[in-house]
């Protein structure tokens, strides 16, 4: 596969061995390329302004700067670039700072190198990625918040919405699939997490599947 079709990847882990193991079974994959490596947090910024990669595969515990730092830096930055988190924390306080800080995804080390090439590949198209035991965390964390529902339901079109943004469209593709524009796209989903007292995508839809306004499907790793 040409560079242009491949997935441009940084690859941010202090372990040497771990990176030249992820690294080997990605670019097997043969529509993965590891642009850049990097040993701390630091390094890793500086390789996302450098390259500009598509995905950037980050650890959670670096030295420098860690990988929620990192993922703040991307998020307000407005860079295009996805982050996927590839740890072996596990720990409620990691998986939901990771996640309000702005992560597309969150996969364990002890995953199949399957399951983290599909991590890869979902994040590049701009869905969720999390890890069937983080999926769990996530969703007792939202449904252990709140044992009610809101008192005030979505609208069809904000759920609508709601079920595009979960399958990773943008904004303007939303809007373009609604015949609306990108600003009401923006205004609808902001009432949704006002409503459902969520501070990212991914917890708002963790949110209404657990109240059952969306399917669970949703919040699960994509499948090839």
């Amino acid at each position: 596969m040409s560079e242009a079709q491949s997935i441009r990847v940084i690859l941010a882990d202090d372990h040497a061995v771990v990176r030249a193991g992820f690294r080997q079974f990605m670019e097997a994959a043969g529509d993965i390329e590891v642009v850049a490596e990097a040993d701390d947090g630091i390094q890793a910024v500086q390789a996302i302004q450098e390259h500009n990669p598509n995905v950037a595969v980050l650890d959670i515990q670096m030295p420098g700067m860690s990988g929620i730092e990192v993922t703040r830096w991307v998020r307000a930055k407005a860079r295009r670039t996805g982050v996927l988190i590839l740890t072996a924390y596990d720990d409620d306080p990691y998986v939901l700072a990771v996640l309000q800080a702005g992560a597309n995804g969150y996969v364990l080390k002890t995953a199949d190198a399957s399951d983290i090439i599909r991590a890869v590949r979902a994040v590049y198209k701009g869905n969720s990625a999390l890890d069937p035991a983080i999926t769990r965390k996530v969703m007792a964390h939202v449904t252990g918040q709140r044992t009610s529902p809101p008192t005030e339901l979505l609208t069809d079109r904000e759920l609508e919405v709601l079920s595009l943004a979960a399958k990773g469209y943008t904004n303007k593709a939303i809007g373009v699939q609604l015949g609306i524009s990108d600003r009401t796209v923006q205004g609808h989903l902001a009432k949704t997490f006002s409503r459902l007292q969520a501070s990212s995508r991914t917890e708002a839809v963790m949110r209404a599947v657990s109240l059952g306004w969306l399917p669970p499907g949703l919040a699960q790793l994509p499948e090839e």
